[in-house]
C-alpha cells in the first residue's frame, strides 16, 4: 500500500488520498485542472484505473485466484483483460487532444495515475498500442524529471 510519512510522524495512505493532499498542501503546481468540468474529467480517469482497473489485477487479488485454483494462463487472462478494459476506458475518457496531458499542458491526478498502470499494463503483456492518445500522454509524462524518476526499474529496491 502506498503510503507518506510526514515530517510530524504522521503517515498517510492510499494514492489518490496523498495525492489530494499534496495538491491542496503544495498547490504549485496545481495537481487538478483550474475548470470544474475538466476536475471532473481528470478524477474520473484516474478512480477507472486506481478504483476499477488497478485492484482488479494487484498482486493479492491475483494470488487469491491463485488459491482458489484458478489455472495461471486463467489468471495472467484475467490481468490482461482487466488492464486493456481500464485503459479503453481512459482512452475514451481522455478523448480529443487538448495539450500534452490527459487534461490540458501540464499533468495532472489523471496523468499520475496512468503512467504506473501502463506500466502494469505491460508486464502483463497487453499491447498498449491500441492506446496511442495514452502512449502519447506517457510519453509527455515521462519526459518530466518527475515521472522519470519514479519509474519503478529507478527505484532502490528494483529487482
Amino acid at each position: 500500500m502506498p503510503a507518506l510519512e510526514l515530517d510530524d510522524g504522521v503517515v498517510l495512505t492510499q494514492s489518490l488520498a496523498i495525492i489530494e493532499w499534496l495538491d491542496e498542501t503544495f498547490p504549485r503546481p496545481a495537481l487538478l485542472p483550474a475548470d470544474a468540468i475538466e476536475r471532473a474529467h481528470a478524477r474520473a480517469v484516474a478512480l477507472v484505473l486506481a478504483a476499477d482497473t488497478h485492484p482488479l489485477q494487484n498482486l493479492g487479488v491475483l494470488a487469491r485466484l491463485r488459491e482458489m485454483g484458478r489455472p495461471e494462463d486463467e489468471v495472467q487472462t484475467w490481468a490482461v483483460n482487466a488492464n486493456a478494459a481500464g485503459l479503453a476506458a481512459c482512452e475514451v475518457l481522455v478523448g480529443t487532444p487538448k495539450g500534452s496531458f490527459c487534461f490540458g499542458d501540464t499533468p495532472s491526478v489523471a496523468d499520475i495515475c496512468l503512467v504506473p498502470q501502463l506500466g502494469n499494463a505491460r508486464r502483463f503483456g497487453v499491447d498498449v498500442n491500441r492506446f496511442p492518445r495514452l502512449l502519447l500522454i506517457e510519453a509527455a509524462c515521462l519526459a518530466l524529471p518527475a515521472f522519470a524518476d519514479a519509474v519503478p526499474s529507478r527505484q532502490q529496491d528494483a529487482e
